[in-house]
């Protein structure tokens, strides 16, 4: 199953309207386009439970891979994460989320 595709606003001088965030999809995961100008914004709407999400490197150190970040989101809170180095992460950054408490959006600074 594809991953699902996280959407991305711009942020402009002259604003712009935001996408509505998606909900953290546990099976499938989700797929970021990642241009190294993107940023995550990950909200969990959980009211008494943390819940990780965890960001994959592409890239692999003498022919292992790396270990993907893997960071708490409190509850009730919102983190934003990024930019993502494409040398790191790839063109397309596979984030994965432990429950679908857990919604994203992405933002490029154009």
């Amino acid at each position: 199953m594809p991953r699902v595709e996280i959407p991305i606003g711009a942020c402009t001088r002259a604003g712009t309207m935001m996408p509505d965030p998606v909900p953290g999809d546990v099976l499938s995961g989700h797929a970021l386009p990642n241009d190294g100008r993107v940023g995550l914004i990950v909200t969990n709407t959980s009211v008494d439970t943390v819940y990780n999400v965890t960001i994959n490197l592409s890239r692999t150190v003498d022919g292992q891979t790396v270990m993907p970040r893997v960071e708490p989101v409190p509850f009730g809170e919102a983190l934003a994460f990024g930019p993502f180095s494409p040398g790191d992460y790839g063109t397309s950054v596979a984030i994965d989320v432990a429950h679908e408490a857990l919604t994203l959006l992405a933002v490029r600074v154009a």
